[in-house]
């Protein structure tokens, strides 16, 4: 990784042609907030700062392509990467055929990758918890259409529990689909809550038949080295985590 430009690559069992990567927020050419990779065209960054931070991760990753960057609303739709980047508004994407790139942007929102055990087809959703109380994890594994139980998932960086106060309608809207996400949530002194991300994605992907998760365990908000967080920062940039089939 050249020039400081950084990533994180997941560690899971699936064949070598599925590959993955989590941008780290070094390496880049924005200023500011959004020093210094900041991916995202739509956070105020200067375009021009945008445009060579995708051209440096395209160079430095060898890319296959450029990458299917998304509208993304929090919600549950899901794009199939046909080959055209034209950005659709959606939350999460599939590709079922090599050199498509899917990409999610988050800063502090939970990005998901789903790969088959095969190596045939994979996708990437941007999870925040509106997305997940939406469904946005159970429709990108609809949208690739096999088995459930053949698919693994990975958790790229997201804001952990400590950091991670919500108020009780958060779980409300939680426990109104599963009661048992409730354990994903923990009062703290001030009569709110901490919610787990990773948890309650976790317990929704193995209600959906995903059982072989990996990843997890980073904290956006409380590492301002390496992640943006917008819990911490407001205005700040957005990383990515992009997967293809080689």
């Amino acid at each position: 990784m050249s020039s400081g430009l950084e990533w994180i690559e997941p560690d899971w069992p699936v064949p070598a042609r599925v590959r993955a990567i989590s941008t780290l927020r070094t390496g880049g050419c924005s200023l500011g907030h959004y020093a210094s990779l900041n991916l995202a065209a739509h956070v105020g960054d200067d375009p021009e700062c945008v445009g060579e931070n995708r051209r440096r991760l395209c160079e430095t990753a060898s890319l296959p392509g450029e990458p299917l960057w998304l509208e993304q609303v929090h919600g549950t739709a899901v794009a199939l990467h046909n080959g055209d980047v034209a950005a659709p508004r959606a939350d999460a994407s599939i590709a079922t055929s090599a050199g498509r790139v899917c990409a999610v942007l988050t800063a502090d929102c939970l990005p998901v990758v789903l790969a088959d055990r095969a190596g045939t087809r994979l996708g990437v959703a941007h999870a925040g918890w509106r997305g997940l109380v939406g469904g946005v994890v159970e429709a990108t594994i609809a949208a690739l259409g096999c088995p459930a139980e053949e698919l693994v998932a990975w958790l790229g960086p997201a804001i952990g529990p400590a950091a991670f106060e919500v108020g009780p309608e958060v779980r409300e809207a939680f426990v109104t689909r599963l009661p048992t996400l409730a354990e994903c949530f923990v009062e703290n002194a001030r009569g709110r809550l901490q919610a787990d991300l990773y948890g309650l994605a976790r317990r929704q992907l193995a209600v959906a038949g995903v059982t072989a998760v990996y990843g997890g365990g980073w904290c956006t908000a409380s590492d301002s080295r390496r992640f943006f967080s917008f819990r911490r920062e407001g205005t700040t940039g957005r990383m990515a985590t992009l997967a293809w089939l080689a």
